[in-house]
């Protein structure tokens, strides 16, 4: 570590390009593990909202909350310690008297049951045509008292409140009753056996001891959450991403540290002549990675930690601590491992040839 130290301050402007390439890279993976963080958030946030342990969808939905239709008179039968109906539409929303438009979800539930948002501002929906709506919205000029028109419906809904974390497939949530989704997905509102939703949110630990009819299916809720659309794409494209990037630093690293290491071959074979052994050079190069990778997660970190500070509400950048120290130790790990690659190199150098002898 001495060694390599006073190596590192002798050849400050060296050393110093390999650490900023070194910053640059742990700042790409870690806004990248920032990015594919907040893309899952967009995706699943509502969801997790319920802190639910399954949904009951019909079994020709593909787990699909969307597509499933399930009657009220099902919904009463369910068992569990915790149940709540629910129902879905993806819809194009508008303020009343404006031409801008916005994709949304609008997410029909019964007003006191444990899936129900919890409003931050203005009031819960107590009537058909109210609604609570996700607070992202407001970034849109969306405000208490506004109508919202609904594209293919008659219905209107009037903002009384506003919720957080409500955001489902990229998608703003609009909380209204069932029966106000009802009337706009088929023309009119029935809250009889017959009525129709889209399925049942289940809050039980013991999901297994849940029975239903074969006509509906349990869904275990994170498998519920794979299946949303562009939700596993997405996730494992960021980590492949992520994880080549991985595999771009252990050969960066393994380059720099071979030219490096070459360039240093008569000081070797000084070295070597005096007594010094292959495996104590060895130990210092990787000692010396060890420093320089630190130093570079370090500044990229402290570099995507400002860029957190400054980004907008509206970007889909959510920076998740743990897993970006668990990134920044495998990043030092990698960079390691790449310095491997001089190994032979300082074990083949010949001191007497290194010196001209």
């Amino acid at each position: 570590m001495f060694l390599a130290w006073n190596e590192i301050k002798s050849a400050k402007l060296r050393f110093s390009l390999i650490v900023g390439v070194l910053t640059l890279m742990s700042y790409l993976v870690f806004l990248l593990s920032g990015l594919a963080n907040g893309m899952a958030t967009l995706n699943r946030e509502a969801v997790d909202q319920w802190r639910a342990s399954a949904i009951i969808l019909s079994q020709d939905a593909s787990s699909s909350l969307a597509q499933s239709t399930v009657t009220l008179h099902d919904a009463s039968g369910i068992s569990g310690k915790q149940t709540a109906e629910i129902a879905q539409i993806l819809a194009t929303i508008r303020k009343s008297g404006t031409n801008h438009k916005e994709s949304a979800v609008i997410m029909g539930v019964q007003k006191g049951q444990f899936i129900a948002p919890k409003v931050t501002e203005g009031r819960m929906f107590n009537r058909v045509n109210e609604t609570v709506v996700a607070d992202s919205l407001k970034a849109n000029g969306l405000k208490l008292g506004d109508q919202l028109s609904i594209s293919s419906s008659a219905q209107k809904l009037m903002i009384v409140g506003f919720t957080h974390n409500a955001e489902f497939n990229l998608s703003p949530v609009v909380y209204t009753s069932i029966a106000a989704v009802q009337k706009i997905k088929y023309g009119s509102a029935d809250l009889s056996g017959k009525g129709l939703i889209g399925g049942i949110v289940v809050r039980d630990p013991n999901v297994d001891r849940i029975k239903v009819g074969s006509k509906l299916q349990v869904i275990p809720i994170e498998s519920f959450i794979e299946n949303i659309p562009g939700y596993t794409p997405e996730k494992i494209t960021f980590e492949f991403m992520i994880y080549f990037l991985f595999v771009i630093v252990c050969v960066t690293i393994g380059i720099f540290l071979y030219v490096l290491t070459i360039h240093k071959t008569s000081i070797f074979g000084i070295l070597k002549a005096q007594g010094i052994s292959s495996g104590f050079l060895i130990r210092s190069v990787i000692a010396q990675t060890f420093l320089l990778a630190v130093f570079g997660v370090l500044a990229g970190f402290l570099f995507t930690v400002i860029t957190g500070f400054f980004l907008p509400a509206a970007a889909p950048i959510t920076l998740n601590y743990p897993i970006l120290v668990f990134y920044g130790c495998i990043f030092i790990l990698v960079a390691m491992i790449g310095s491997l690659f001089s190994v032979q190199t300082i074990v083949r150098i010949d001191p007497l040839k290194a010196i001209g002898g």
